[in-house]
């Protein structure tokens, strides 16, 4: 018995070791997840070239990340460089170093090595090597301009010009031959180039080109609506503990750059309530003690009118300090915490969206597809931000992955030119997803890459664009070059396994359906309604204003609460009658539009319950109406 009571001590002593060193562990693992000691680096300053060359192979219009890459991209094959910018910057790296857009929103792979402690992006590259020199999955500014910095200083044929008064191309037709610039000092100069990059956030080389574009959401019927601008602003004092206390509020999280939540902070009473407003708080730590805040929503601001941008500085300059002061009296992390100024430049989430050889479509997110000519992967979800005081925003979708086309960054009816970044030529609804930086800066490398082989055959952008053989040697080089262009592996959604999926594909594409985070709120086997039909129809009218001249609203007059009743067959056809301009009853409206070919009877007879219609019911009638008689296919 003695010796069992000693044996069974020695086993208690081991396990109670083995928890200890267990928590000692996690506890340093936390720590190391959450504590940053990495020390402020001095910003390094910028060489700019005094003497330009009359000519060049590439030149690179903007130095935001995406265009930093496509210089850098550029000379790594052997091409001759000028990175030049329009604004008044001294440092590299523009919206992140000068918006202080310091938290990335990343392009995860969907096959993830937790063990490791690393994030596994999509695309890689360039992207990665910048990546791996900055803090984490936030940055302090200054060691993200020096990164960009140090990159372009590492190729010697690249020429960097900053300050620049005026840029505008130079044409001869319709093909891009150069650059016409005014200098900081009022010279002049006409630059020649075998290729244009224009990584500019507008695409203003483009447009100024001649480029076609849509602007806002002029796409879905909304011609004066574009996501809100931010203002970032920045808070001092924030220590360790400070920190650790982010991630303990509710509804809230920490890693060691990176701080979100607060979501109440949505209840900020603006001092100008129809220009500006608070949501919940995207918060970056720098390495001096001070956190970057992204959360300030300004209104009705025209990106392509200084003076416009230059009114929402003003408010929102006005403002940061008095959401400053509530965040402080509001939340007791923030209470010791002093307001330290705002960014320089305004974070412009949208504007042009040129059109080009190819569109990226919400279909092709929603389908998680792959394309032939994908120089880059997304897999961001479609975030699409309010664009005015009473417009909450949504997430439209989760992708897994999709391709971006090559043919995305060829504009239509302009040569010599490619545009990379958010003014790309995607829909508006997809660019809340393909619109981050990280996956603008692959499509920089790509257009390196390009511009060296285009050169190299002797060939257009579009036609290079439209050759397989051609596309396949650039993801060949691309790949050769450090970028990761394989297709994950994806799973199939559950609502792609629903039989209103086709339908689900037009609701989404015209913005009547989001699925939210975690793509489960399409709700497609919920009971529809007669208020929701009609406002399924308002937006339907929207899109396809010339197809849709009637007023489907007329279809509830008689109806008390339409919202609390079960929309019929009967109701929905008369309510897209009614849209469509015909003049019908409820008890006609059906063979009406059968008879005129606007709906299939197949799929009135996939209707389990006429009487009571699913929201998939009302998206696959939908889809009859774009197929069959406005003539569209969203597929």
């Amino acid at each position: 018995m003695p010796a069992l009571s000693t044996r069974k001590k020695q086993v208690l002593l081991l396990v109670l070791v083995l928890i200890g060193m267990i928590t000692a562990f996690f506890i340093w693992k936390f720590r190391g997840e959450v504590v940053n000691e990495a020390k402020r680096q001095e910003l390094q300053p910028v060489k700019v070239s005094s003497k330009l060359s009359g000519s060049y192979d590439v030149i690179v219009a903007g130095t935001d990340p995406e265009g930093v890459t496509a210089a850098v991209s550029a000379a790594r094959n052997g091409l001759k460089v000028l990175l030049v910018d329009g604004r008044d910057r001294n440092i590299l790296g523009g919206l992140m170093t000068l918006g202080w857009l310091n938290s990335l929103d990343n392009n995860y792979s969907p096959k993830q090595q937790p063990l490791t402690g690393k994030h596994n992006f999509l695309n890689k590259g360039i992207f990665q090597e910048w990546y791996d020199q900055i803090e984490g999955t936030s940055f302090d500014v200054n060691t993200a301009a020096n990164a960009f910095n140090k990159m372009v200083a590492a190729e010697s044929n690249i020429d960097v010009l900053l300050k620049v008064r005026k840029m505008e191309p130079m044409l001869t037709g319709h093909q891009v031959t150069g650059l016409r610039i005014v200098k900081e000092d009022g010279s002049t100069a006409e630059i020649g180039t075998k290729a244009l990059i224009d990584a500019t956030q507008d695409a203003d080389i483009a447009a100024a080109a001649g480029v076609p574009y849509t602007f806002g959401r002029e796409d879905i019927g909304e011609p004066s609506a574009r996501m809100a601008v931010t203002l970032v602003f920045k808070m001092s004092g924030v220590t360790q503990e400070v920190w650790e206390s982010f991630g303990k509020h509710k509804d809230s999280g920490i890693d060691k750059m990176s701080a979100w939540g607060f979501p109440t902070a949505k209840d900020y009473v603006s001092s100008n309530p129809k220009r500006v407003k608070l949501r919940g708080l995207n918060i970056g730590r720098q390495n001096d003690n001070t956190i970057l805040i992204n959360a300030m929503h300004i209104y009705d601001v025209d990106p392509l009118n200084p003076a416009s941008v230059r009114e929402g500085l003003e408010i929102g300059r006005k403002e940061a300090p008095l959401i400053a002061a509530y965040l402080k009296k509001t939340f007791k992390e923030f209470r010791n915490l002093e307001y330290a100024g705002t960014a320089p430049e305004l974070y412009v989430r949208e504007s042009r969206h040129i059109e080009g050889e190819y569109r990226l479509k919400m279909t092709d997110l929603m389908q998680n597809r792959d394309a032939w000519d994908a120089v880059a992967y997304g897999s961001y979800q479609v975030d699409i931000q309010s664009r005015n005081a009473n417009d909450p925003g949504a997430v439209a979708l989760k992708p897994q992955a999709y391709g971006v086309p090559f043919r995305t960054l060829v504009p239509l009816e302009v040569d010599g030119l490619l545009v990379v970044g958010r003014s790309a030529s995607f829909d508006s609804l997809p660019h809340g997803s393909a619109r981050v930086i990280p996956l603008g800066m692959a499509t920089g490398q790509a257009a390196g890459a390009a511009a060296k082989l285009a050169i190299e055959k002797g060939v257009s952008f579009r036609e290079l664009s439209r050759s397989k053989t051609d596309i396949a040697e650039l993801r060949k080089r691309l790949t050769a070059q450090g970028m990761d262009l394989t297709m994950p592996e994806i799973k199939t959604p559950d609502y792609a396994k629903n039989p209103a999926y086709p339908g689900l594909l037009a609701a989404v594409s015209m913005n009547l359906a989001f699925g939210d985070y975690d793509n489960k709120h399409f709700d497609l086997d919920g009971a529809s309604n007669p208020q929701r039909f009609v406002n399924a129809m308002l937006g339907v009218k929207k899109v396809h204003p010339s197809f849709f001249q009637g007023e489907p609203s007329k279809a509830i007059t008689t109806i008390a609460d339409p919202a609390k009743h079960a929309l019929s067959l009967k109701q929905a056809a008369y309510t897209i009658g009614l849209a469509g301009g015909l003049e019908l009853t409820p008890d006609s409206a059906e063979a009406a539009l059968l008879s005129k070919g606007w709906l299939a009877q197949q799929t009135i007879d996939g209707i389990k319950d006429p009487e009571k219609l699913t929201n998939g019911d009302t998206f696959m009638l939908i889809r009859d109406l774009m197929e069959k008689y406005v003539g569209v296919k969203y597929e």
